[in-house]
């Protein structure tokens, strides 16, 4: 029995590398949006199902790995030792996945990983979807802050602050990564940003970019409210009807211009 159920997951893993495999084959080639799950799953060779079984959406296939680290700020948080801040713990655990390298901040020469960053930089709804995983930790986070007892404005507070420090690091190591910056080259500057970034959440900005010279004239086309003060209603019905002909005119909009036909019965 226990050599079937080895089998049997060795079987399935291998099902789960051959589909991620070839859906980011095609993605590269044709692009996310212009590539079907049915597509995926005719290169494959299985069934649609099949790849919904392992992929609940199109999305997982690409960055499906994120979801299952939603929750890991407001573990650590949790599992603190006593007398240890919710800005420590993270900090501390921060540092320890910069040391070992890891994917979770953007310090990985995998292939895989290099090539989820490039799409993900390049598809908005990618990007987007990876930006509702980081909203989810945060809503997360900031949940286990008020288990504590914490104000829900503090806690929600406290939370994003930690959580956008530390998305801001990883996208500048991402960055690097992807410029083709050596893991190495990278890491010593990556734990320097990181002491900087955490330093400035524990001490405060404080006077921090105080400004010392005098500021520039005000721009003269803003008003008090910080409306342009040349910008009417018509130009914002201007700025729609060029928009919508735009949509209009794209080759990919046959069924809107069917929709608006003034011959359409």
């Amino acid at each position: 029995m226990e050599h079937k159920a080895g089998l049997r997951e060795r079987k399935k893993n291998a099902t789960w590398e051959l589909l991620r495999k070839t859906a980011l084959d095609l993605f590269e080639a044709s692009g996310f949006e212009d590539v079907s799950v049915a597509e995926i799953a005719a290169a494959a060779e299985v069934s649609k199902a099949t790849v919904f079984n392992y992929f609940p959406t199109k999305e997982d296939l690409v960055i499906g790995g994120m979801k299952h680290h939603t929750g890991d700020a407001a573990r650590i948080v949790r599992e603190r030792p006593k007398g240890q801040t919710p800005h420590e713990a993270l900090c501390g655990h921060y540092l320890r996945l910069l040391e070992r390298r890891a994917p979770q901040v953007g310090l990985s020469d995998h292939p895989v990983f290099l090539r989820v960053q490039r799409l993900l930089a390049a598809t908005p709804s990618l990007f987007i979807k990876a930006m509702d995983y980081r909203r989810q930790a945060a809503v997360l986070l900031a949940e286990a802050l008020m288990e504590e007892g914490h104000t829900p404005l503090t806690s929600r507070l406290v939370a994003s602050q930690l959580l956008h420090t530390q998305h801001i690091l990883v996208e500048g190591n991402v960055r690097r990564m992807l410029a083709g910056d050596p893991v190495e080259a990278i890491h010593e500057e990556a734990v320097t940003a990181a002491e900087h970034a955490f330093g400035l959440l524990e001490h405060g900005i404080g006077n921090l970019m105080r400004r010392e010279t005098d500021p520039p004239a005000p721009d003269p086309g803003f008003g008090p409210d910080g409306c342009r003060l040349d910008y009417h209603m018509h130009h914002a019905e201007s700025e729609v009807r060029e928009a919508v002909e735009r949509v209009m005119n794209e080759p990919a909009n046959d069924m809107l211009q069917t929709l608006v036909d003034p011959q359409r019965r």
